[in-house]
């Protein structure tokens, strides 16, 4: 039976990989912060064991060797947060705080376990976004924190080659997850916030962009189509380093990869309604 450990397994994607993989016969070690998402995994499925893991705490990322197989199959780093505003309004410990849980803390995972996954030829995969590739207005922490990771991803792969482990990137698009129900009080709340000043000055890119995710609300896509893709980038014969997860996914980095930049800049200010 192969072992994975999944971080950020709480809720939403993380939650949905765990479950999707121990359906598959995967022994699933499920990184949570709460004792809630410790009961719940562990009553919904006997292969999942809830491990204590906030993958900011260095002691809980010190402790994971201890609580893991000697042989790791395989890591999914999805533990992520999501800080939102124009860089302008952004306070830099934000930005701190951004890059300290989706990527220092996915570092600080990786080193821990790769002992582990190097035993094994194991797999790493990264749960990343297409803002790395196609970035959005008013997420600049959170789009540069996912392009950082991606880059991460790219150098680890090559680093890891001569072990033969496969490291692979999978990127959402908007995804049915808490975050996303949530996002118009995030968005209050960032509003709320802001200096006075600030939120005169983008009071258009606010309000274009409330527009915007109440439009895309309606099109998310279910958490298990994200883990499907992360299982496949698991068990496929010879995985590819990057997945996007789901149609929209797929079309936001393609047409931002295909049109110039400056067409993509006026796309991007037209969906939010900028003059």
């Amino acid at each position: 039976m192969p072992s994975v450990l999944v971080t950020g397994a709480g809720r939403g994607i993380g939650e949905a990989t765990a479950l999707r993989l121990a359906r598959a016969g995967w022994s699933v070690f499920a990184g949570v912060r709460d004792v809630a998402g410790r009961e719940r995994l562990g009553a919904l499925d006997g292969k999942v064991t809830a491990v204590q893991l906030d993958i900011t705490d260095e002691a809980q990322v010190a402790a994971l060797a201890d609580q893991l197989p000697e042989e790791l199959d395989a890591v999914v780093n999805n533990a992520g947060i999501g800080v939102l505003g124009p860089v302008e309004a952004v306070t830099v410990a934000d930005f701190r705080r951004q890059f300290e849980v989706n990527l220092f803390g996915q570092v600080a995972v990786t080193q821990a376990v790769l002992p582990q996954v190097r035993a094994a030829a194991g797999r790493i995969v990264f749960i990343s976004s297409t803002g790395a590739r196609a970035p959005v207005t008013m997420e600049g922490a959170y789009c540069a924190s996912k392009a950082a990771l991606e880059t991460l991803a790219n150098v680890l792969r090559v680093e890891l080659r001569p072990w033969h482990i496969a490291v692979s990137v999978v990127e959402p698009g908007p995804t049915d997850t808490g975050p996303w129900r949530e996002i118009h009080a995030m968005l209050a709340a960032m509003e709320d916030g802001m200096a006075s000043a600030h939120r005169e000055l983008y009071a258009q890119h606010i309000s274009g962009m409330l527009r915007l995710v109440g439009a895309l609300q309606t099109r998310t896509v279910p958490p298990d189509v994200v883990a499907r893709v992360v299982q496949r980038a698991l068990t496929a014969r010879r995985p590819r380093s990057r997945y996007t997860a789901g149609s929209q996914a797929t079309a936001m980095v393609t047409m931002n990869a295909i049109l110039p930049t400056r067409l993509n800049d006026a796309v991007g200010a037209r969906l939010l309604g900028l003059r």
